[in-house]
């Protein structure tokens, strides 16, 4: 492990959620703490609640209000490491004046599916056939289904269903037939979804790449001996050392180029002609699975990463 070899102490804060309380997450921030310690970083942590959000109408009122919290509420830093999806409190440090890894927008980008594929789609890069659904309201839902018809027509089945907001495979669901996609869709409600095409050449597989910066640190091999279409670990996967083709390592890097992420996981289908389609991007990639399947600490890497950015 490399040691800070800069003169200047370099302080950070890391933002955590406070109502995200499970020891599946916690390790992950201890491994940030131990990890800045290693590398002299000053790393101080903070979670949502404890950095409100105070606007104000009048400019100046609100100047003096950020300078007073930058000086007593939190103190000054070079960097914050954004360990949350609470894109208010991102964009409101963004006001401050703070550099986030990652930012603001690109952890927006990748929390909803819908608004990767959107970006995915506008770089060319290759993923499933996918179909958004139609926005609609919470007091309303959808009054009709002829939206359907379309996804029938489009994607076909079995059809993959997603909610847009969701992680560990636990919003993914498969419809057979017309009676199951029509109940899937009711059942998610007014929440965003997407629809795509199953790849049946990735049936209970694929491959989660961590990049930081522009390298691949590690990946892995994730199936399925359960009969479950999802090759999530959490979801009964299992997993394996992987050693990534270039294809596979420059897609993930175009993925985090397109998307303005610092650092993130990516999950890779196998395509019917072996080519790689992208199936997500995670920016807040939970990586204690990868580190117990390849021994690499995603956490050394980044905050290696985030100190080299600082010192530029």
């Amino acid at each position: 492990m490399s040691t800070n070899i800069y003169k200047a102490p370099v302080k950070g804060f890391l933002v955590t959620n406070s109502y995200l309380v499970n020891s599946k997450f916690s390790v992950i921030h201890q491994w940030f703490l131990e990890s800045a310690k290693k590398l002299s970083i000053d790393l101080k942590g903070f979670t949502n609640s404890q950095i409100p959000i105070y606007l104000s109408g009048r400019r100046e009122a609100a100047a003096e209000e950020i300078s007073r919290r930058k000086d007593s509420r939190t103190g000054e830093a070079d960097f914050v490491l954004f360990w949350d999806k609470d894109i208010r409190l991102a964009r409101f440090l963004e006001n401050m004046g703070y550099r986030l890894y990652n930012s603001s927008q690109s952890i927006a980008l990748s929390d909803d599916k819908s608004l990767t594929h959107l970006a995915l789609s506008k770089a060319g890069i290759p993923m499933p056939e996918t179909y958004v659904a139609p926005m609609t309201y919470d007091n309303i839902g959808y009054t009709n289904l002829d939206f359907l018809n379309e996804v029938e027509e489009v994607i076909g089945y079995p059809c993959v269903v997603k909610e847009c907001f969701g992680s560990f495979g636990q919003q993914v669901y498969l419809a057979g037939n017309r009676e199951e996609l029509t109940a899937i869709t009711l059942s998610i409600g007014s929440k965003p979804m997407l629809f795509q095409e199953f790849i049946e050449s990735s049936t209970g597989r694929d491959v989660r790449l961590q990049v930081v910066g522009d390298e691949v640190i590690a990946s892995m091999y994730r199936y399925s001996d359960n009969g479950d279409f999802r090759a999530n670990i959490t979801a009964g996967g299992k997993m394996k050392p992987y050693e990534p083709t270039k294809e596979q390592i420059d897609l993930a890097l175009l993925c985090c180029r397109t998307l303005g992420l610092d650092f993130a996981g990516v999950d890779i289908l196998f395509g019917r002609n072996g080519e790689p389609l992208v199936c997500e991007v995670n920016s807040n990639a939970h990586f204690k699975n990868i580190y117990n399947c390849t021994g690499v600490n995603a956490a050394d890497a980044i905050l290696e990463y985030v100190l080299r950015q600082v010192k530029h």
